[in-house]
């Protein structure tokens, strides 16, 4: 049997209710399962990043550290490209469906989930 790109995700049993919106649906089945599979890639781009963009981040403070981070994301538009797409390379074809109907909502939960991920394991690095 050949495993599709939803079999290698963990199902994170997120409760939906009536109320969950469209975009609330997709992040939590979607997006949450994808991010958290591509934890391990996501953080290394991101620490040869900060590494190549500041090569003094290993000594800088959490704070100074997390706006680095949020700045990042925020402003660099190659950073911010690249993680989406790493992202939207685990869609199938009816997650791509759903994300062209109002891609510029889901980037910004894509990058703003990506921001709390990062800020909560950086000190690992």
């Amino acid at each position: 049997m050949i495993a599709t790109k939803i079999d290698l995700r963990e199902s994170l049993n997120i409760p939906i209710s009536e109320t969950t919106t469209l975009e609330e649906k997709f992040q939590n089945q979607t997006l949450r399962p994808i991010l958290k599979l591509q934890n391990d890639l996501y953080l290394s781009f991101f620490t040869n990043y900060a590494t190549r963009q500041n090569a003094e981040f290993n000594l800088l403070s959490t704070p100074k550290k997390y706006m680095f981070i949020e700045q990042s994301l925020q402003n660099d538009l190659v950073l911010k490209n690249t993680l989406i797409g790493m992202t939207i390379g685990m869609f199938i074809l009816e997650e791509m469906k759903i994300y062209n109907s109002d891609n510029k909502v889901f980037n910004k939960r894509i990058i703003t989930m990506l921001i709390e991920r990062l800020k909560s394991q950086i000190e690992k690095y």
